[in-house]
Parts: structure tokens; C-alpha cells; sequence
């Protein structure tokens, strides 16, 4: 079996930005996320993230690409989701990805699961905080 240690910090945001990770339903939508990562052999260190996006600290072996791992999270997620949130509910097809390092993990792990108070307090970190949505009427994507 290989070794390997690989840490990515996941970033995306709700379809059109919309604010559909309420409190109220947080921590099922973090375990729902959390549940489809796994069956996928994703290791979840962290989950967080406010209404309109979510962070997510995980690891997962390098046979999987990081365009594969995060669009099996997103798709089955978003299915998931539906019935739960919104017969509509979507992700944008954007993503944020910054790798880190073991030695990182402790600290990363609390700057996604203190996502409220960070955005809160104003104390993100700009690097992980970049998921740009595209402009629907910009001709030039699409």
C-alpha cells in the first residue's frame, strides 16, 4: 500500500451565492457532506463555513485528482441536499483549493471550524477565502 500525507483546504459556495446553509440545519448538512466524502475514501478533518459556502479540511489519496474528489463530493452532496433544503440547491461549479502542510493540520482544522466567528470578526484569511462567482451577464463566461 502507499504512503502518503497530503492536506487540502476545499472551498465553494452555494449556487448564485445563496444563503442556504442556515444554522438551524449546519451540522446535518456538515454530516450529510462529511458521510458522501467518506464513501468516496476522503478523510474529513474539518467541516465549516457560513450560508453561502462551505470549507473543508480533508485529505485523500493521490490516485484521486482534486478535480475528481471535489466533484463527487459536490454532486453527491447537492442530491442529497434537495429533499433536505431545497429542491433547487446547487453548487457553483467554482472551487477554492490550497494544499497545506501536516505540520498545518491543528491550525487549519480550527479556521474551518470556527468559520462564523471568523467572518465575524473579520479575521479570515484572505487566501482561502477567494471563490469568485462568474457574472451571469459577462458574455465572456458563457
Amino acid at each position: 500500500m502507499p504512503y502518503w500525507r497530503l492536506f487540502y483546504h476545499l472551498i465553494w459556495t452555494t449556487r448564485d451565492r445563496l444563503p442556504l446553509i442556515v444554522p438551524e440545519r449546519r451540522l446535518e448538512i456538515h454530516r450529510v457532506l462529511a458521510d458522501k466524502a467518506r464513501k468516496d475514501g476522503i478523510i474529513v478533518h474539518a467541516i465549516g463555513g457560513i450560508e453561502v459556502h462551505l470549507h473543508l479540511a480533508v485529505s485523500f489519496p493521490p490516485a484521486t485528482s482534486i478535480a475528481t474528489a471535489i466533484g463527487r463530493i459536490k454532486g453527491r452532496s447537492s442530491h442529497a441536499f434537495r429533499p433536505l433544503i431545497d429542491q433547487s440547491f446547487g453548487w457553483q461549479a467554482e472551487y477554492g483549493v490550497v494544499s497545506f502542510s501536516e505540520r498545518d493540520l491543528p491550525g487549519g482544522v480550527a479556521y474551518v471550524e470556527n468559520q462564523v466567528r471568523h467572518h465575524q470578526n473579520g479575521t479570515l484569511w484572505p487566501a482561502l477565502e477567494h471563490v469568485e462567482a462568474p457574472n451571469r451577464h459577462d458574455p465572456t463566461t458563457g
